[in-house]
């Protein structure tokens, strides 16, 4: 009974209050802020009530990023009109229709059947002979295009961590082959490096890693012949001002 009492008298001391703020504030009226109430979007904040409604905030469009162009695909020069390498011989599909041609041709080939169309290209270049197809250059050109595949698979998926170890294994093959291939017989190694477009690089004399003991001892091993060095320099200038001091004295007394 007390407790109802005594919600009763704050009730009515609310509405007291309550009173009197709308007798001293009448050109005010009290509202919630409702996302209807939201001010146009060049307008400033407006004020609706006792809340201040905030300007929206402007999200614009990103710039767009320019693709980069990575270089060129070995399978480029290839034309889609081109017929795909088992039906090129083949006289009928000369005289077809374009529907027929098209489906035979290059436009709807797959990449693994252009990828063997240029392999055989770059082997008809460099074969000794047409029946050619296991000597030196051929399998410097089979390579070659494996070579610059891995390449353009690389530019896309950097982390293929598998294709990079296969393209590694194909360079260190390849490296090889010309080396052996310029050591019997360099008129055929100039002619494979221009037909391929192939630029050969002269490998290290010796490969070594570069710790920082090694670095460390080839510093200080580089100071002690620099040392010794100078000393041999004024050994050699002590070396000589005695023999000038020698000719000198006997010339002396030559004279005397």
């Amino acid at each position: 009974m007390f407790s109802s009492f005594g919600l009763r008298a704050v009730l009515k001391s609310s509405v007291g209050v309550f009173r009197e703020i709308s007798a001293l504030y009448p050109a005010v009226s009290v509202r919630p802020w409702t996302s209807s109430g939201l001010a146009p979007l060049s307008g400033p904040s407006v004020s609706k009530g006792i809340f201040a409604v905030p300007p929206p905030v402007r999200h614009y469009a990103r710039v767009a990023k320019k693709k980069k162009t990575g270089p060129e695909s070995q399978l480029s020069d290839l034309p889609p009109t081109m017929l795909k390498m088992e039906y090129a011989s083949v006289p009928l599909a000369q005289t077809t229709d374009d529907l027929v041609k098209r489906l035979l041709s290059l436009e709807l080939a797959s990449h693994r059947e252009k990828l063997q169309l240029k392999k055989e290209q770059l082997i008809a270049k460099v074969q000794r002979d047409e029946t050619d197809r296991n000597s030196v250059e051929v399998q410097v050109a089979i390579l070659t295009t494996r070579i610059r595949n891995y390449q353009e698979h690389l530019q896309k998926h950097r982390k293929d961590k598998a294709n990079k170890r296969r393209m590694l294994m194909a360079i260190d093959r390849r490296k090889k082959l010309l080396k052996n291939l310029r050591l019997v017989r360099f008129d055929t190694f100039e002619r494979v490096c221009e037909q391929l477009g192939i630029t050969y690089t002269f490998p290290p004399e010796y490969y070594r890693r570069a710790t920082r003991r090694w670095l460390a001892k080839k510093e200080f091993c580089i100071k002690v012949f620099k040392a010794v060095q100078k000393q041999k320099a004024e050994q050699k200038m002590k070396q000589h001002l005695g023999t000038t001091e020698t000719e000198e004295a006997k010339a002396a007394e030559a004279q005397t």
